[in-house]
């Protein structure tokens, strides 16, 4: 069968036996009765349970790696004897393959079995991950190349780890599991910095902070291949009235100690700002269809301030950053799982792989895919000694313009406010039919329609 066969984009590459159940008509007699006891998704809710926890696990091991680097930063920068430009590349590169890969991957989650992509992925990822540790020092470039590489395996994750959760869990129990699921986001950074900081000083060499997260990636496929069922795509929308609560869980989860203060103070201020954003948007959806955005929008522009002040206070006063740094990021925090939520109300199911690939495209576009190379460059640019103190004021400089940044994501999620409940109903609504098309003639061109709309 054709990609082209309307009919395709439903059907599993690699068969997974999840995505074959429950595909008899409903009869009579035991049939039925099997029928009805069943979960929508194909997947019993302890195994639903089970299934967030393994994706949690890997969403963490994904950042846990992004901060890695940043976390043994300086001591990259001495070992290949580069400047704040040349670094922020290691991010740049990076972003710009996951960025460009990511549609690529959306499009085929949503057509083939996204447990065996997923799979090969974080098996790429951790192999090349770890091959980036044994880098000499005269081969710069090959870290360069190594790092975008590492955004291939993550593209194959991040846009459909998602889309299994939507298919698992429906309107409020879908919120409270993206909401744990993107727990993992500030916890692994934060826990990046962390560990790479720590296995950089306890073993002297900082190719050892990269040599953590390969070996645990391994244990994630094994999880992800024979833990994960992957859900029937759409079916628990299709079917709500058989779906059940689940369980309810939570998963509880001297440069050294300046990388653990801001670790600590990312994983916390995370936790706190998913955890609040969701339920504020929960508490606000009882009074307007466009609480989504406004929360998100609100979380934007407060966190800017915060941000502002905290790097204006870096140099005088190192407590009162921390406090900044902690406001600012909880209020960052808040739109993470509520983001994630949106995307996948607004879009049909069996477009939910590419929706989030192209989330993530224009996300980082307009994001962190230029800005540690551009911030070193602005960086490098106002430096006009190499003393620490026109180090420490080229870099204050160039990083407020992040705050900037902040107020005008608060301003699009303004917008999106405006737009938010007909788009919502519009996907809702959605019906999609296995009609061949036909060419009908329409003023003068070919148009394709569907065989019923015009059969009487």
């Amino acid at each position: 069968m054709s990609l082209a066969d309307p009919t395709s984009d439903t059907t599993p590459f690699f068969s997974d036996d999840s995505e074959a159940e429950g595909s008899e008509e409903p009869g009579a007699g035991p049939s039925q009765r099997r029928e009805e006891e069943e979960p929508a998704s194909g997947v019993s809710s302890l195994r639903a349970v089970f299934t967030v926890i393994v994706l949690c696990f890997i969403n963490l091991l994904n950042y846990m790696d992004r901060f890695t680097v940043a976390g043994v930063l300086p001591d990259i920068e001495q070992y290949f004897g580069i400047n704040d430009g040349k670094s922020g590349l290691l991010q740049t590169v990076f972003i710009c393959s996951y960025m460009f890969l990511a549609p690529v991957f959306g499009y085929l989650g949503d057509r083939y079995n996204r447990k065996m992509i997923m799979s090969v992925g974080i098996s790429f990822w951790s192999i090349v991950t770890l091959a980036s540790s044994y880098t000499p020092k005269e081969y710069f470039w090959l870290l360069l190349l190594t790092r975008g590489l590492v955004g291939v395996g993550e593209a194959s994750y991040s846009t459909i780890a998602p889309t299994i959760i939507a298919d698992l869990y429906i309107k409020e129990r879908r919120t409270q599991m993206l909401s744990v699921f993107y727990f993992a986001i500030p916890v692994g950074s934060g826990l990046g910095y962390i560990v790479g900081s720590k296995v950089d000083d306890l073993a002297g060499d900082w190719h050892w902070a990269l040599r953590v997260t390969p070996a645990l990636g391994l244990v994630a496929v094994v999880l992800l291949l024979f833990v994960v069922k992957e859900p029937k795509r759409g079916a628990i929308e299709a079917r709500p009235e058989h779906t059940l609560q689940r369980t309810s869980w939570l998963g509880d989860m001297k440069a050294l100690c300046r990388n653990l203060y801001f670790g600590i103070i990312t994983v916390v201020s995370g936790i706190l700002g998913v955890a609040s954003g969701a339920e504020v948007s929960r508490r606000l959806r009882l009074r307007t269809p466009r609480a989504d955005p406004l929360v998100c929008a609100l979380g934007l522009l407060l966190s800017a301030p915060f941000l502002y002040l905290a790097i204006v206070f870096a140099q005088a006063s190192p407590i009162a950053t921390y406090v900044f740094i902690f406001l600012g990021e909880t209020f960052l925090s808040m739109n993470w799982a509520i983001v994630a939520d949106i995307l996948l109300y607004v879009v049909v199911p069996t477009r939910r792989s590419t929706a989030e690939a192209f989330q993530i495209v224009l996300s980082h576009l307009l994001g962190d895919a230029g800005s540690p190379y551009l911030i070193g460059v602005v960086s490098d640019s106002l430096k006009q000694t190499d003393s620490y103190l026109w180090q420490f004021r080229s870099l204050q400089l160039s990083l407020l313009t992040c705050s900037f940044v902040a107020v005008g994501g608060g301003a699009f999620f303004l917008a999106t406010a405006l737009f938010i409940e007909k788009d919502r109903q519009r996907a809702t609504n959605y019906a999609p039919t296995d009609d061949e098309p036909i060419v009908v003639p329409k003023s003068g061109r070919s148009t394709r329609v569907p065989v019923s709309s015009v059969l009487i």
